[in-house]
């Protein structure tokens, strides 16, 4: 007789406390059968099952899905194909997986590419995505600073391709967060100035990690060592706020 086919969980692991993690992702670690996350093609290490960690039980099956670090869309395409078929293997055998990502997994999150592709091969497969906490949320969290408020817009975009994306728009929100700003802080920083938003701007590197780093001076950000886990929320200054 063949298994029924098993779930996939889209599970989002928030951005590094594990105690961030939500009551249905733990739950739901505690009994699938596999857990995969993304890794480099560079080696095996996976942030975010670290910081899964303590809710996996001892002797579940752990395993990284290798995703090239490039913007060779052809290689991109060929590793969410590859690594679609790999969970659909597990699924199709009757086995629920969990594939683990940081933050949120929708939001520009590997987990979300792939599911196109295992969607496309298996529509049969049954999906469920438990949200994650995103890193800007845990961040305005560590400054106590809200995030929105009022009739105020929101923009969240990726900082790969520094400030350009924010000099385009014709109109610009009064808080903006780049997310990915890892190497290309200094090109964000100036288009935050020119849209006069720096004195209400705030970086924060590896939140929600023990080694979390609060910088309240995004000149200052730019002028430090690149790292992988940074951020920025811009907010435009009002009322009586200096400029």
């Amino acid at each position: 007789m063949t298994p029924p086919t098993g779930t996939l969980y889209g599970i989002g692991v928030g951005p590094g406390d594990p105690d961030l993690l939500t009551f249905k992702a733990a739950r739901i670690l505690g009994r699938v059968d596999v857990i995969f996350t993304a890794a480099s093609a560079k080696n095996n290490h996976s942030i975010a099952v670290e910081i899964a960690r303590p809710h996996i039980p001892p002797g579940t099956a752990v395993r990284r899905l290798p995703y090239p670090m490039t913007r060779d869309r052809a290689a991109l395409r060929t590793a969410w194909q590859a690594n679609a078929q790999t969970l659909i293997t597990e699924l199709d055998a009757g086995r629920d997986v969990a594939f683990l990502t940081l933050g949120d997994p929708l939001t520009y999150s590997t987990f979300g590419y792939t599911l196109k592709y295992v969607r496309a091969a298996a529509p049969h497969v049954p999906v469920e995505t438990v949200p994650g906490i995103t890193s800007y949320q845990a961040a305005a969290a560590a400054l106590n600073v809200p995030l929105v408020e009022g009739e105020e817009a929101l923009l969240i975009m990726s900082g790969v391709k520094g400030g350009d994306r924010l000099r385009q728009l014709t109109i610009t929100p009064e808080n903006v967060v780049f997310l990915k700003s890892y190497r290309n802080v200094r090109g964000i920083a100036g288009a935050i100035e020119e849209a006069g938003m720096l004195p209400n701007s705030f970086g924060v590197r590896n939140c929600g990690h023990d080694d979390q780093e609060i910088v309240r001076d995004i000149r200052a950000l730019a002028e430090m060592p690149p790292h992988y886990l940074t951020l920025i929320i811009a907010k435009r200054p009002r009322g009586n706020e200096s400029a």
